[in-house]
Protein backbone atom coordinates (compact mmCIF):
# COMPACT_ATOMS: atom_id res chain seq x y z
CA UNK A 1 0.00 0.00 0.00
CA UNK A 2 2.88 2.37 0.87
CA UNK A 3 4.51 1.67 -2.51
CA UNK A 4 1.24 2.47 -4.28
CA UNK A 5 0.94 5.74 -2.37
CA UNK A 6 4.54 6.64 -3.19
CA UNK A 7 3.98 5.85 -6.87
CA UNK A 8 0.83 7.97 -6.85
CA UNK A 9 2.57 11.00 -5.33
CA UNK A 10 5.48 10.54 -7.72
CA UNK A 11 3.13 10.48 -10.71
CA UNK A 12 1.34 13.55 -9.36
CA UNK A 13 4.65 15.39 -9.01
CA UNK A 14 5.71 14.36 -12.51
CA UNK A 15 2.42 15.65 -13.93
CA UNK A 16 3.12 19.07 -12.41
CA UNK A 17 6.74 18.93 -13.51
CA UNK A 18 8.17 19.76 -10.07
CA UNK A 19 9.68 16.31 -9.64
CA UNK A 20 11.29 16.48 -13.07
CA UNK A 21 13.00 19.81 -12.38
CA UNK A 22 14.16 18.52 -8.98
CA UNK A 23 15.54 15.37 -10.60
CA UNK A 24 17.45 17.43 -13.16
CA UNK A 25 19.02 19.55 -10.39
CA UNK A 26 20.09 16.43 -8.49
CA UNK A 27 21.57 14.92 -11.68
CA UNK A 28 23.54 18.10 -12.38
CA UNK A 29 24.96 18.06 -8.84
CA UNK A 30 26.07 14.44 -9.25
CA UNK A 31 27.73 15.13 -12.61
CA UNK A 32 29.75 18.08 -11.26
Amino acid sequence: CWAALKAFSLGKSLSTGTSKSFFMQQTNKIKK
